[in-house]
């Protein structure tokens, strides 16, 4: 059996998905890189992952399938996933060789040793098209590091300290048996991804090591401003998706609790802050709506984030209020790096 499985979705990826995808042969006969081509029509990814699948036909696996969207293609890679390990790598994106070889080493480790995490955890790094400083989102403040640890034995989330898609390697088994399915033809399921499983995962492993280089600067990558702007229907989407996902008095763990409420607090921002930026009347009604819309689900947790700090910011009255909200949210840009 493979140790990891990487899905790599491509859509019209020709530009860049080789790079991606030579950055994760190195892995070996212990990992399985599944390259799932979502309906590609204008360009070579097709040809692209056929031929990488026939050069390395024990490590590579090429899919083809209709378009459906970033979040079936993930589907797609978990269901042909063989591995005791899963990860989506974009094909935008690489990662760092040397951490690579460490995060597979460990993996191996622990599954020797019995102690096979439901979800390991690493640094990802922004790297940031025409930025000369490199950010690393770290999680040494929140896990502990080089043990495997539970939801009990987290520290503190620092601002801006969320798990991302980039920085997750979930256990196949644990991912398939809790059911997780991606939305087609939606953007920004990635916090789906990184959210639903929360509350299966028993152990932890934590490497600080910067193991995702994650590409950003494109104008028409799905994190782009103009872009969420234009899709931020999609993002309201996925937004009640995750409301609706837990009833959070359920959620047993009051560190996991507090996290999951923490990141749909951050969620509800930044389709507030879409919906402010865009300006129209129609938006600032659906900002009025999916602030409702939660308030209905639970009343509790809609207190809870609407006199929260970010809340607050984001449900100023008047066009003076939006005013404050956009300097909030520029600020937060230029600490977090974003977009």
């Amino acid at each position: 059996m493979k140790l990891l499985s990487i899905a790599v979705p491509c859509y019209n990826s020709e530009d860049y998905m080789r790079h991606c995808i030579e950055t994760l042969l190195p892995g070996g006969e212990d990992v399985e890189i599944i390259i799932v081509d979502d309906g590609s029509t204008k360009d070579r990814t097709a040809e692209i992952a056929d031929e990488y699948a026939a050069k390395y036909p024990g490590i590579v696996k090429a899919v083809h399938q209709e378009n459906g969207g970033h979040g079936e293609a993930v589907n797609t890679g978990l269901r042909n996933a063989t591995g005791l390990y899963f990860k989506v790598v974009d094909s935008d994106d690489w990662l760092d060789a040397e951490s690579y070889q460490k995060v597979l080493e460990k993996l191996a480790e622990l599954v020797h040793e019995g102690e096979a995490v439901d979800m390991m955890i690493c640094n990802y790094v922004y790297e940031k098209q025409g930025a000369k400083r490199k950010k690393s989102i770290r999680y040494t403040s929140a896990f502990p590091q080089d043990q495997v640890f539970t939801w009990s034995d987290v520290k503190r989330f620092r601002l801006g300290q969320y798990i991302l898609m980039h920085s997750v390697i979930y256990r196949t088994r644990m991912l398939k048996n809790c059911g997780l399915e991606l939305p087609e033809h939606t953007f920004y399921v990635d916090n789906i991804f990184v959210y639903y499983p929360l509350p299966y995962v028993r152990t932890l492993y934590y490497m600080d090591i910067d193991l995702y280089r994650y590409f950003i600067g494109r104008s028409d990558q799905s994190v782009n401003e103009q872009v969420m702007i234009g899709r931020v229907d999609q993002q309201i989407k996925v937004n009640k998706i995750m409301i609706d996902q837990y009833d959070m008095k359920s959620i047993q763990n009051p560190k996991l609790r507090k996290y999951m409420i923490s990141y749909l607090d951050i969620m509800m921002t930044v389709s507030s802050i879409m919906l402010i930026r865009s300006g129209t009347p129609e938006s600032l009604q659906k900002k009025k709506d999916l602030w409702q819309y939660l308030k209905k689900r639970d009343a509790g947790l809609f207190y809870r984030l609407y006199f929260g700090i970010f809340g607050r910011a984001m449900n100023l009255p008047g066009k003076g209020g939006r005013q404050v909200s956009v300097i909030a949210y520029k600020l937060a840009n230029k600490v977090m790096g974003f977009n």
